[in-house]
């Protein structure tokens, strides 16, 4: 069995007569071309062939070089350089082959080699004055070949090119037209870096198995996004009836009134999760069942650390618990300093946090002793 060592010429005109086989006729023709032209690429093609030859034999294979040459149009350039294969194959029973190229022109012509014989590698000579232009002009053409490529640097590009003008033109300033543009396409890479395209298109498939399938987390996220719109907009009254113009302040106390809503949305959602794995699975993930209970201790911090700034910045008074007769006990009213206050509030979500450990332990728990008793 024999391997081929072939270099390939796409433009036709290294010889009259291809293919040229063996040692001394490939040898006799580089000559040839170098005398003529010595700055002709093709030289080195050849020589590569040769060289790659030389070092297989070296290593005991048995070898045949030769150099493949195609003229004419794009179907009879393929149909030559197939006939030129089959031969060789005849003739000398071919195993694989080594391809030798020099340009993207020629490396087109490698899965017509290929279809005949098994190729093992493809050597791609790049001549060492012209490598960064040769090696630029391979990235184009890999770039330009992938299609999600082009579709994510290409057309935003194109698009803020025919922009560019038309809001210049509109606005008469060229600053604002370039920070809309750049606007524009922060917003598209944040877009495709973060896969909400992925996620926005897997969206109506998962609404739709949700639908069919009755699966109850469906319901309780349409809850959960009610509820946190209504934290937004409570958030948003409590700005505005702050007269305090701090930032800090305003972002406090928009959380302070939207975090019991956003809450609650958390709480719903993870609750409506939880129950669809209890009714798909025989054995729920603890993670699933501790999710309501962080989401709840989350909140309650969150809620305690807001409060002491409002607090100690004098937003409101501090909170105040009033007189109370209940009959037997009757409680003096006291009002809570920030700090006691605060650490209510940490205390509470941790006791909420160990709760939802041991709710999750003993609820696996439970399953164990079932599945085994099954």
């Amino acid at each position: 069995m024999t391997t081929l060592v072939a270099c390939i010429d796409r433009t036709g005109d290294l010889t009259a007569e291809p293919p040229v086989v063996g040692w001394e006729a490939v040898q006799s023709l580089v000559t040839d071309l170098g005398v003529a032209d010595p700055e002709d690429s093709r030289v080195n093609c050849v020589l590569e062939a040769l060289r790659v030859t030389r070092d297989l034999r070296d290593e005991g294979e048995d070898v045949v070089v030769a150099v493949l040459s195609a003229v004419g149009d794009s179907v009879s350039a393929d149909r030559l350089v197939a006939r030129q294969t089959d031969q060789l194959d005849d003739e000398y029973d071919l195993e694989s082959a080594i391809v030798v190229v020099d340009s993207a022109e020629d490396e087109r012509l490698v899965p017509i080699v290929e279809s005949r014989v098994r190729v093992d590698a493809v050597d791609r000579v790049v001549v060492r004055q012209a490598r960064d232009i040769e090696s630029t002009y391979y990235l184009l053409k890999q770039f330009l070949a992938d299609e999600e490529l082009r579709k994510t640097i290409l057309i935003p590009l194109g698009v803020a090119l025919l922009a560019f003008p038309a809001l210049m033109t509109l606005a008469n300033s060229p600053a604002v037209a370039a920070g809309a543009i750049a606007a524009v396409i922060g917003v598209f890479f944040l877009y495709k870096g973060l896969g909400i395209d992925s996620v926005l298109a897997s969206l109506p498939g998962q609404i739709q198995n949700a639908l069919y399938s009755g699966q109850v987390s469906l319901v309780t996220y349409v809850v959960a996004v009610g509820l946190a719109l209504i934290g937004v907009f409570a958030g948003a009254i409590g700005i505005s009836a702050t007269e305090n113009d701090v930032p800090f302040i305003l972002a406090t106390r928009f959380a302070f009134d939207s975090i019991p809503w956003v809450t609650a949305a958390a709480f719903a959602a993870s609750t409506g999760r939880l129950l669809d794995e209890i009714l798909r699975r025989d054995r729920v993930h603890s993670a699933y069942v501790n999710l309501p209970f962080v989401a709840l201790a989350v909140g309650l911090v969150v809620r305690g650390f807001s409060a002491y700034f409002l607090e100690t910045a004098e937003v409101f008074p501090a909170f105040s618990i009033p007189a109370m007769d209940l009959g037997i006990v009757s409680i003096q009213g006291f009002t809570l300093e920030p700090r006691v206050h605060l650490l209510l509030f940490i205390l509470a979500g941790v006791f909420v946090s160990l709760v939802g450990v041991r709710f999750s332990s003993y609820f696996n728990g439970v399953e164990e002793e079932v599945v085994e008793g099954q």
